[in-house]
């Protein structure tokens, strides 16, 4: 049985470590604002990545990018926006990622789908 905080820890483990495999270098994680939590912010290429991190145990029928709802959208934006202006960046577009982690026995990753541009501002 998988514990669902720890099970959130070690899918964000496993998130950054598939972000670094990218070549993104992560400027966050768990970046906090008043609106909300971003799980991590990355940059690649000229672009800032803010990542909604979901995980699932692999047995699960239900996907982790479901639990990204409208409201969830709305505060990754703002939170996004939080952090650019504490981060002093104000030339990066921010695009919206979702990383899905499922996990195995002993919590590790029996899968991990990476979805870019998962929503639009």
């Amino acid at each position: 049985m998988i514990i669902r905080n720890k099970s959130g820890i070690w899918g964000e483990i496993y998130a950054a470590r598939y972000l670094r495999d990218m070549g993104c270098e992560i400027l966050a994680s768990n970046f906090r604002s008043r609106f909300g939590e971003a799980d991590l912010v990355a940059s690649i290429d000229g672009r800032m990545l803010v990542v909604e991190v979901k995980t699932r145990d692999e047995n699960t029928d239900i996907r982790p990018m479901e639990a990204v709802d409208r409201g969830k959208k709305e505060r990754l934006i703002k939170t996004a926006e939080v952090f650019m202006k504490a981060a002093g960046i104000d030339s990066l577009q921010p695009r919206f990622d979702v990383c899905e982690v499922w996990l195995g026995a002993d919590y590790k990753p029996a899968k991990i789908n990476y979805i870019e541009n998962a929503f639009e501002t």
